[in-house]
């Protein structure tokens, strides 16, 4: 199975090898920017220029969450690898990671000048990197 997301605002996820589409998830009103399976694999995170990070319920195809906080774009998601946590990076210069059990915003990550364009947790650990326009990696402790 093959994750994917576009400027048509949808989600879809594609079986291989036949390349037919088995699910589609239609709830953002902006071009998608990333879209994530949950470790676990019962859920997904998709990010979106609509400046919210949401999470899927595959079994319903539905939206289960929305989280809010950005105030520019989404530019990328992720999850952590023990499937409680998501990080988000946003054209508003900063990161977010969130509690997806109480459903809040846990740290917003400030420093970097410009649109922070990527997020990633490293395996197993605490650590997350991102990469901005400003042409600076930074490593957070999240702790």
């Amino acid at each position: 199975i093959v994750l994917t997301g576009g400027d048509d605002h949808l989600w879809k996820t594609w079986g291989f090898p036949d390349g037919n589409i088995l699910l589609t998830g239609e709830g953002h009103t902006d071009w998608l920017s990333g879209c994530c399976f949950r470790p676990s694999g019962t859920q997904l995170v998709t990010s979106s220029g609509d400046t919210t990070v949401r999470l899927w319920d595959m079994s319903r195809s539905g939206c289960v969450l929305t989280l809010r906080g950005h105030s520019r774009a989404v530019r990328g998601c992720c999850w952590h690898s023990c499937g409680d946590f998501v990080a988000s990076a946003s054209a508003d210069c900063t990161s977010k990671i969130w509690d997806v059990n109480s459903e809040r915003c846990r740290y917003t990550l400030r420093g970097h000048k410009d649109s922070v364009n990527s997020i990633e947790f490293l395996p197993f650990s605490s650590t997350v990197v991102t990469s901005s326009a400003d042409k600076t990696l930074s490593l957070w402790d999240v702790r």
